[in-house]
């Protein structure tokens, strides 16, 4: 009986506690759903508010700026609501389902539609540019450094204009081109008259010219030399010129060139020598080398006995020995004797005394006819 017993009372506790674990999680779970619809009823009743609520936002359009309240949230709706319509070019800073706010500011720029002729082809582009400069650099066209353009860059643009844009393009090239020389001429008073002799050969020099071409769309419009520079300047030829009048081999046979009179004697000559030097000799040691001891003392070269008057030491290849001539100024002489210093249109003449030929010095400037081998005479 004690066992029955004990069973009993264990079925009891166990159907008790079943009954309270089922009633709490029914329980539970209509709280949740209670939560939930009154969170949903919640949000619900705020979206409402939200959406009925005014904002107040800006719109600017082209610069120009409008403060407007709305209850629309998307900007498309407002937009629409505002009578503002935005074309495909139009640039608009926020998207048309951007969700507006209080205090937004929604940018709009109007595109001007322009005809752009560059490159060989013309074509409609918009811009939001308003001036030249600005729509080309809206729409990605840049310009060269020396492109032309019009209109200017700094127009003002209201649409519909047409932009033409030259492409200029500048070449340049180096043309090479010879300096003739020049030939100079020099007087050689060694030289026979007549004659000549290169004294330096000629030489061209080079010259290098720039020229640049330019180019407009691809086709030549212009070329000119901007710079010139010698790369190697010419070399001049030089000549002598001869002056030296030929030494004329004279003879009795030679025949006379004029006549004249002088100190009252009329005579002819065959040669006349201008600008003649004359210095003066004596027939000491100091002018021939030989004392008065020698035995060829006052001989000339001729074999004559030196004669103040008379005598006179010439070079014997410009006038022969023993032929008479006239000096201007000192009269008739005899060429009987020649000297070392004696050469050319040079004439010394004899005088006895040391101290005169020593005073007399050199003299320059005379003129001498050589006569032949027989001394003039008044008859």
């Amino acid at each position: 009986m004690g066992v029955v017993e004990r069973q009993q009372s264990h079925v009891r506790r166990s159907s008790s506690m079943s009954y309270a674990l089922r009633w709490k999680h029914e329980n539970l779970r209509l709280i949740s759903i209670v939560l939930f619809v009154s969170f949903a009823i919640t949000f619900m009743f705020l979206m409402m508010l939200y959406g009925t609520a005014a904002k107040k936002l800006s719109i600017v359009i082209d610069g120009k700026e409008t403060t407007v309240e709305t209850k629309h949230w998307v900007l498309k709706n407002v937009l629409e609501d505002q009578g503002i319509t935005v074309n495909e070019h139009d640039r608009i800073s926020h998207a048309m389902n951007y969700t507006v706010q209080t205090g937004d500011r929604i940018d709009i720029n109007r595109a001007l539609p322009l005809t752009v002729s560059a490159d060989g082809v013309t074509r409609t582009v918009h811009t939001v540019g308003r001036t030249v400069e600005d729509a080309l650099e809206d729409v990605g066209i840049s310009l060269g450094e020396h492109d032309k353009i019009q209109p200017p860059l700094d127009t003002a643009l209201t649409g519909n204009e047409s932009i033409k844009i030259v492409r200029v393009k500048k070449e340049r090239e180096e043309i090479s081109e010879t300096i003739a020389f020049q030939t100079e001429t020099m007087n050689d008073p060694k030289l026979l008259k007549g004659k000549e002799l290169v004294v330096q050969e000629g030489k061209e020099g080079t010259l290098v010219k720039t020229k640049e071409k330019v180019f407009e769309d691809g086709e030549l419009v212009s070329e000119q030399i901007v710079e010139e520079k010698v790369k190697e300047p010419s070399v001049n030829k030089i000549v002598a010129i001869g002056t030296k009048n030929p030494v004329t081999i004279l003879s009795a046979s030679s025949p006379n060139v004029d006549e004249l009179v002088k100190s009252g004697v009329k005579f002819a000559y065959k040669q006349v020598l201008n600008n003649v030097k004359l210095t003066a000799y004596t027939a000491d040691a100091s002018s021939t080398g030989k004392s008065e001891d020698h035995p060829q003392y006052g001989i000339t070269a001729s074999g004559t006995k030196v004669t103040e008057g008379r005598t006179i030491a010439v070079d014997p290849k410009v006038i022969p020995l023993g032929w008479w001539v006239y000096i201007d100024g000192l009269g008739f002489r005899r060429a009987e004797d020649t000297g070392g210093a004696v050469k050319g249109n040079v004439i010394d003449v004899y005088f006895e005394s040391k101290d005169y030929a020593k005073r007399f010095g050199s003299k320059r400037g005379y003129t001498v006819y050589v006569i032949g081998p027989t001394k003039p005479s008044a008859d």
